[in-house]
């Protein structure tokens, strides 16, 4: 599939992806945790959002919580031109098999939406993706060893040898990897977990499943992130930070359309949006 010109969207500050294979990712690192948390902008949240937030017992947690969903909002709004208040959020309906609903995949509600967008966070990253195309992205902490050892029979013959075949000091960072991937291939399905982690196998001889393209993308030394594209051609990755002051300030959308720090190690860092 061909990768057609990028549009402007009027009232909007950043222009949307090319169809296919373009893939937006925006970061908030962790640096950011407990400066000014009573100055967040959480207004524009739902009061499912909120209370979400409020159940929340660290703060910590908390406050990753509301830093990604404010972020996201604000990303999305950049975009689109609609006011992050104002976005139509919903969720696809949900093939897990426990009574159906809509509780699957987050989407903007409407016939043909302009944009897919994908949310991750953990530990005080927060992973944003924003393509043409159904997109999904996990963000975590490298595991543990007594983790990995936990996880590794769940997971797809293929990639249990590949990992049991590694020296041990290096088989936490590899699992890792491989299970965010995994999550974000299954994000981007909107299945989740309630598909089983050994059906698809994501180890380091696939690029995806059919149609799909699934790789690590750039994370914070600690973490380890991945983003999963529906496209037949190669994922082409613009990766960049999101300024911290957009949680803030009343009116991100200029603040972040500016923005033009690239993550480290992004294999498209010449791009523009």
């Amino acid at each position: 599939m061909g990768a057609a010109a990028t549009r402007p969207v009027p009232g909007a500050a950043l222009t949307l992806p090319t169809v296919g294979s373009q893939l937006h990712l925006w970061v908030l690192w962790h640096e950011w945790l407990g400066d000014r948390p009573e100055e967040m902008v959480t207004a524009e949240l739902s009061e499912q959002e909120q209370r979400r937030a409020a159940g929340f017992v660290r703060d910590y947690e908390r406050l990753t919580y509301l830093s990604a969903h404010i972020s996201l909002r604000r990303v999305l709004s950049a975009y689109t031109g609609i006011a992050p208040g104002d976005l139509p959020l919903a969720r696809e309906p949900c093939s897990c098999g426990h009574g159906g609903g809509q509780h699957g995949r987050p989407v903007l509600a409407g016939p043909r939406p302009l944009i897919q967008f994908s949310l991750s966070h953990s530990h005080g990253v927060v992973l944003i993706a924003v393509a043409r195309e159904r997109v999904g992205v996990d963000v975590q902490r490298v595991p543990s060893a007594r983790t990995t050892e936990r996880c590794i029979p769940e997971l797809h013959p293929r990639e249990q040898a590949e990992l049991n075949a590694l020296p041990d000091e290096d088989r936490p960072l590899a699992f890792g990897e491989l299970w965010s991937r995994k999550e974000a291939y299954l994000k981007g399905l909107g299945s989740g977990l309630t598909r089983s982690p050994a059906l698809d196998y994501l180890g380091r001889h696939n690029d995806g499943p059919q149609g799909w393209q699934v790789r690590n993308v750039p994370s914070c030394p600690v973490h380890v992130a991945a983003a999963a594209l529906l496209s037949p051609d190669p994922m082409d990755v613009v990766a960049r930070r999101l300024p911290t002051e957009s949680l803030y300030v009343d009116d991100a959308t200029q603040l972040i359309a500016s923005e033009r720090r690239v993550c480290p190690n992004s294999t498209t860092s010449s791009h523009q949006e």
